[in-house]
């Protein structure tokens, strides 16, 4: 049945078989798609508990994406994912910072300038 209007569905799913080992789990994420699933498994690979990580789009109109980890050593998949999602975080915010910093002394003249410059530049070549 389709879920209640209004209700909050989940944003992180877990599938797992019965009796399966915690170090080989598969994520569902919801309202995800290749920006997240790609980073984050550049992220994840890192570890070195880390066997197997990788993703698909279960289709192209679904924005979800099935998410594996499979670890070594017997850490649950939880770590790492924790892990990478953590860095990531970091990785953004620092390259947010590092932006906000370049960007503060500009003024709006100059900014304006600049941009019709690269805009001219841009049609005469074409």
């Amino acid at each position: 049945s389709m879920a209640e209007e209004g209700e909050k569905k989940a944003v992180l799913e877990t599938v797992q078989a019965d009796g399966a080992d915690e170090g080989c789990v598969t994520f569902v994420m919801h309202d995800e798609d290749h920006t997240l699933g790609n980073s984050l498994r550049y992220m994840i690979m890192k570890g070195v508990d880390v066997d197997f990580c990788g993703y698909t789009i279960t289709h192209p109109s679904e924005s979800k994406i099935n998410f594996r980890i499979q670890t070594r050593g017997g850490i649950p998949a939880t770590e790492p994912l924790r892990r990478g999602l953590n860095e990531l975080t970091d990785v953004c915010q620092h390259v947010l910072n590092t932006f906000q910093v370049d960007l503060l002394p500009l003024s709006c003249g100059a900014h304006l300038s600049s941009a019709g410059r690269h805009r001219s530049a841009a049609s005469s070549s074409a």
